[in-house]
């Protein structure tokens, strides 16, 4: 195991709040000044959002969209990672876990990892004992010119668990209903995160329950679910399609990762496939959903990743399919639970303690949709 040398040096502007700050800073001053004159308020609709996130709202609803990205390209371009080795514990990933690497790693079906993954090998998370691990963790540093830049995975097993898609109070549309885990599934919770970018992105589409909310396209990354809560992805019309057995749909723009390597012309975002112009420059806060070659689950997340970084770190982690979910600081949470062994759960615990927003987020209300997967009931699938 190589021993992370030391923490990166840090100025002003290598703080995490720094970026995001700034930019919702800036408009939120220009949008209130706007709307005060025009007269137009903004509501969340209930449930928690990061106050930057409502900025961007306000800023947007007064028709101050391509000022948000002129702004955000700008500011996140400004402060490239560097090199240095950062301190990894002080990223403070605070899930319970057991190390396993090498000959038990590979027992398990976990993918190999790479150098780039600074050989911290995998870890599984404290689960049920006497049962098998259903979530493991690690941390890979994809790129080999910028150590600074470590992001954080989580892997599910997708045969002990069941995922469910859940609407927010907002996303992806305006709704009056509860936007929370329900009850009765939090005694089966096993891990809850972010879901893709707002609708107001044209990221894609939404289905749910036999409802389609915002109208499916043709050629986006879809995580799909199916009926025995297993979930799926690739690209819509090619990969994955609406059939009898699939109740819900989260598309969020392009794939980023499809047989196992990175689609070709991330750095260029020809027509817009990865969002607003340039944004796939921007050095931010970004999480992605993958799937492995095994079926399973990965979810990645860090700071100051660009869009080919983020692609990079998926395949480090062994997805061969892979999407970007949401960006910027505050839109990133994933938590787990664990079973003490009582039998009473423990959690939530949060992947990484530098990631925005309150630790029960989705188990209380909350403003954006997302993903949650619960212990399968019956015997593995």
């Amino acid at each position: 195991m190589t021993k992370i040398k030391q923490r990166c040096a840090s100025g002003p502007k290598d703080r995490p709040e720094w970026r995001s700050t700034t930019v919702a800073l800036m408009l939120a001053a220009v949008a209130v000044a706007v709307a005060s004159l025009v007269g137009v308020g903004v509501s969340t609709g209930g449930g928690y959002a990061p106050w930057q996130d409502r900025a961007s709202s306000l800023a947007r609803s007064v028709g101050l969209g391509s000022v948000l990205d002129t702004v955000a390209n700008w500011v996140y371009s400004l402060d490239k990672p560097g090199n240095s080795q950062p301190d990894v514990l002080a990223l403070g990933v605070t899930l319970p876990g057991t190390p396993i690497a090498g000959v038990s790693a590979q027992r398990s079906g976990l993918p190999a990892l790479t150098e780039s993954s600074g050989h911290l090998g995998w870890r599984e998370v404290s689960g049920t004992p006497g049962d098998t691990p259903s979530v493991y963790t690690t941390f890979v540093q994809p790129d080999p010119s910028r150590h600074s830049i470590v992001v954080a995975v989580a892997l599910m097993r997708s045969s002990f668990l069941e995922a469910h898609l859940a609407v927010g109070t907002v996303q992806p549309v305006r709704s009056h209903v509860q936007a929370r885990i329900p009850n009765g599934d939090v005694p089966n919770l096993v891990t809850a995160f972010n879901s893709g970018l707002k609708m107001s992105a044209h990221p894609g589409g939404f289905y749910l329950n036999g409802k389609t909310l915002v109208p499916l396209v043709d050629g986006r990354a879809s995580a799909v679910v199916d009926d025995v809560g297993h979930l799926t992805m690739g690209e819509w019309g090619r990969d994955v399609r609406m059939t009898s057995h699939v109740t819900a749909v989260r598309q969020n723009l392009a794939l980023i990762v499809d047989h196992g390597q990175q689609i070709a012309g991330l750095d260029r975002n020809v027509n817009n496939r990865w969002g607003s112009p340039r944004s796939q420059f921007q050095y931010t806060w970004r999480s992605g959903l993958g799937t492995t070659a095994n079926g399973d689950i990965v979810y990645v997340v860090g700071d100051k990743l660009n869009l080919t970084t983020l692609a990079a770190a998926l395949v480090d982690a062994g997805a061969t399919t892979g999407m970007e979910l949401d960006v910027h600081r505050g839109q990133q949470s994933f938590t787990a639970w664990t079973t003490d062994p009582s039998g009473r759960t423990r959690g939530p615990h949060k992947l990484m303690t530098t990631m925005g927003g309150p630790i029960d987020r989705y188990v209380s209300p909350d403003a954006r949709d997302f993903f949650y997967f619960t212990l399968r009931t019956g015997p593995p699938k």
